[in-house]
């Protein structure tokens, strides 16, 4: 079996059955659901090959998450205003929003205003503001290109892990919101119930305790661990969970 992609909205792992050596396989959908126990012991890591609607195509190239031939590039994401494909085609009304992550970490970002709550969750904020709605991508872009000179405009896992279990700053966010109107304000919730910021790990074994964006959070042997999601994909695994000697967190020994 070989983990070849993640949801990062409703939190789940993509497993196909195939091996690297294999024509193709069929791909299974585990939810990622508080209190669902899952245990993979994380074996070889390679190209986690494409996902179809047909079902899985292996790749047995040594790169991972995915090989040159398999990885795509979003040319939208990189996009300042100027359209970067043959024909511009991004003519939805786009929302530009703020976004924070505990306690201090800020962003701008946009997206299709219809998918704004969605695209907040992908990325695990805990607040939001939808400061602007546009007419089409290109202008939604150029506003986010200006706005990035003084805000950021991606937020490193790193940072997202630093903040869990803690709360975003109320005088920091509302003093950046004085700069702006807000349309709607976001208060977004992933009842993680964290007492304490769990260690960053990449395993997949444990009592799932919730997902917050990419960030996979689980329960095991007495510690909280964060995963990121990315992390696992292109994992060969095994069931039976993990035999690997793992960081404790503080909470472990009390």
């Amino acid at each position: 079996m070989q983990l070849v992609g993640y949801d990062a909205t409703d939190g789940g792992l993509l497993v196909s059955d195939t091996a690297a050596d294999a024509d193709g396989g069929t791909v299974e959908y585990v939810a990622l659901n508080p209190g669902e126990r899952i245990e993979y012991r994380l074996d070889d890591r390679h190209c986690a090959g494409v996902v179809t609607d047909d079902g899985h195509r292996p790749c047995a190239a040594a790169d991972a998450p995915h090989c040159p031939a398999h990885t795509s590039t979003w040319v939208c994401a990189r996009c300042t205003g100027t359209c970067l494909k043959d024909e511009m085609d991004c003519f939805d009304d786009h929302a530009v929003y703020l976004a924070a992550f505990a306690p201090a970490t800020f962003k701008v970002g946009v997206t299709k205003a219809w998918r704004l709550e969605t695209r907040l969750r992908e990325q695990g904020a805990d607040r939001a503001a939808h400061v602007r709605t546009v007419e089409n991508g290109r202008i939604a872009r150029e506003i986010e290109s200006e706005l990035a000179e003084r805000i950021p405009d991606r937020v490193r896992v790193p940072a997202k892990i630093a903040g869990l279990g803690r709360a975003v700053d109320d005088a920091a966010w509302d003093a950046l919101l004085d700069e702006f109107d807000p349309i709607e304000r976001f208060d977004l919730g992933y009842g993680l119930d964290l007492a304490d910021r769990p260690v960053a790990e990449t395993i997949a074994t444990g009592t799932v305790r919730g997902t917050k964006g990419r960030l996979l959070v689980l329960d095991h042997g007495g510690s909280t661990y964060a995963v990121d999601l990315r992390d696992l994909v292109g994992y060969e695994v095994t069931e039976g969970g993990t035999d690997r000697h793992l960081q404790s967190s503080l909470g472990a020994f009390d």
